[in-house]
């Protein structure tokens, strides 16, 4: 059953951050994130957690139940590079059970199947693409 993605203010106690994402509410207070979220890295598309209300009406994640299925990488595009480019690497990510998006006009976060029959570093590679990588820590 699919279920229809609701919007929920998360606070982060550790970075004293507000911010909203998408999610599937699972359950009384579990959700499975739709989206990535952009300031918390371990928060990526797939991710099942439980919340709490805060004192001000927010949700804070107590714990994190289930990670997500996919294995996601951030990238700094370059504006050296067409859309179209970026466009066909996306179209093969969907193809293959994954997920994209770019926030900020500057940022992609792409996610990967486990079982994702190519390897992305190659791909981009073959397309003549090299991007700066965000690492978290």
């Amino acid at each position: 059953m699919k279920l229809d993605p609701i919007l929920i203010k998360l606070f982060d106690k550790r970075e004293k951050i507000t911010t909203s994402i998408y999610v599937e509410q699972l359950s009384n207070n579990i959700y499975r994130a739709v989206e990535n979220e952009i300031f918390n890295c371990s928060l990526t598309f797939g991710t099942e957690f439980t919340t709490r209300i805060n004192s001000e009406g927010n949700h804070e994640i107590i714990k994190i139940t289930k990670e997500s299925d996919l294995i996601t990488r951030r990238f700094i595009l370059s504006p050296k590079y067409k859309n179209s480019a970026y466009q066909i690497l996306g179209d093969e990510l969907v193809k293959l059970g994954g997920f994209w998006h770019v926030d900020f006009g500057g940022i992609v976060t792409i996610n990967i199947p486990k079982k994702f029959e190519f390897n992305i570093d190659q791909l981009m590679k073959e397309l003549d693409i090299k991007l700066t990588e965000i690492i978290a820590n």
